[in-house]
């Protein structure tokens, strides 16, 4: 590390100094620049030392000069309430694998400030910790269709049974009319749930059997394929919000055939399937 590349992180004005953070991470980005790489992490490592807009923007790219050596100050950074970066703090931890930050991001989950929950929920997704799904499930009833929708993802990233029974705890005890966000993710549950959203289509709820015609599409199994033409061909159900069942099943037929095709072509290109 030189001298003249912390310089320009501790001298001149803010914009200039901003604008160093960012020749730096484009040096360690495109050049594996070990100077470059050495001050960004004397900068999250001294943090205080250093203005907030510096760290945030270093952190909006932690990815590019991830170390475990920063977990230490990755940590202290998120519970710092002073320095008040936690939410990029949160970025960082995701972005380095830091799996003992988890505790420490559940607590910030209802943290005053939205931009601090949100990166919290993204982080835990991203860390993938199943112990998290407990704190996040609540979060899927949460006031703000943004949270509700981050959460979602959140849970579809940490997979397992538990994060399963979170969302369709959700979708079958539906209090939201539009619930997108739970039916896509839901979908990357397959095949697992195949047999649950088929289940699902034969609900007395009009609300339900649209929903789970818009996750079958999105799962792109063949199985989805006999009932969602059923549905197309037959149910006449209008939801709260004036959709139709059956156009969301001729909807949802066109989604899987696009995946199912999108996955044949990436085969092909791989050389798993010889072309016809």
């Amino acid at each position: 590390m030189t001298s003249l590349d912390l310089q320009g992180l501790r001298s001149g004005d803010l914009e200039s100094r901003e604008a160093h953070v960012h020749q730096l991470l484009d040096r360690a980005r495109e050049h594996g620049d070990e100077s470059a790489i050495a001050a960004l992490h004397a900068l999250v490592r001294d943090y205080r030392d250093y203005h907030r807009s510096l760290y945030s923007r270093a952190m909006n790219q932690a990815a590019v000069f991830a170390d475990p050596g920063l977990e230490e100050p990755l940590l202290a950074a998120l519970g710092d309430t002073r320095y008040n970066c936690q939410a990029w703090a949160a970025m960082g931890c995701a972005a380095m694998d830091v799996r003992a930050a988890v505790p420490q991001l559940v607590k910030l989950l209802d943290h005053p400030q939205w931009i601090v929950r949100d990166e919290s929920v993204t982080a835990l997704g991203r860390l993938g910790d199943a112990s998290a799904v407990p704190a996040l499930q609540p979060l899927l009833a949460d006031e703000a269709d943004w949270m509700r929708q981050r959460t979602a993802d959140a849970l579809a990233r940490i997979g397992g049974d538990a994060a399963l029974e979170a969302l369709w705890h959700e979708f079958e005890h539906r209090r939201f009319p539009r619930i997108g966000y739970l039916a896509s993710t839901l979908a990357l549950f397959t095949p697992a749930v195949i047999p649950r959203l088929l289940a699902a289509t034969e609900s007395a709820d009009p609300d339900q059997r649209y929903w789970a015609a818009v996750a079958l599409g999105s799962t792109g199994d063949d199985r989805a394929v006999p009932t969602l033409e059923r549905l197309m061909a037959e149910d006449r159900g209008t939801t709260v919000f004036d959709g139709e069942v059956r156009v969301a099943a001729k909807k949802a037929l066109r989604t899987l055939r696009r995946i199912q095709t999108a996955i044949a072509e990436r085969s092909v290109a791989g050389g798993s399937i010889d072309p016809p």
